[in-house]
């Protein structure tokens, strides 16, 4: 068992409250996230509000998107927290947070994820990190989100 963090930042040239807008809001997430395109048939469900605190996003797909759950359980202007639930490809819970730091040239956004591997991903962890894994992905949504919100 082992704890983990990845992390990856960009600044966007954008005021933070629209860059907040886009992640504050899962509707918006098949825009800009590395993972929505894994599977065309994604099947998506969104509860509770539409944005903020208490927002819910689950999806089920194929065997590259899984099956998953977010909750958005904190949002200010100045950073949104989600729990971050995987059952399938396998089992995991990590915490998630967007930062927004306004900057001269816009707006500084860090992605963090934050958990522990455990089973069989402790194993894995030992050869092959979660950075490793998944910072490519944090890369692909900070660009993606840079891209729409300074088009």
């Amino acid at each position: 068992m082992g704890s983990f963090e990845v992390v990856r930042a960009t600044t966007i040239a954008a005021d933070p409250a629209r860059v907040h807008a886009l992640i504050d809001d899962f509707h918006e997430w098949p825009a800009w996230s590395p993972w929505e395109d894994l599977d065309p048939d994604l099947q998506r469900t969104y509860t509770g509000p539409a944005t903020g605190v208490g927002a819910h996003y689950a999806w089920r797909g194929n065997r590259k998107a899984g099956q998953g759950t977010m909750e958005i359980t904190a949002s200010s202007p100045e950073r949104i927290d989600i729990d971050l639930v995987f059952m399938k490809p396998f089992d995991s819970a990590s915490k998630v947070s967007f930062e927004l730091v306004p900057t001269d040239a816009g707006t500084e956004v860090t992605w963090r994820m934050r958990g522990e591997q455990k089973g069989i991903w402790g194993v894995v962890g030992k050869v092959i990190s979660m950075d490793r894994l998944v910072g490519k992905d944090f890369e692909k949504g900070l660009t993606r989100l840079k891209a729409i919100l300074e088009s």
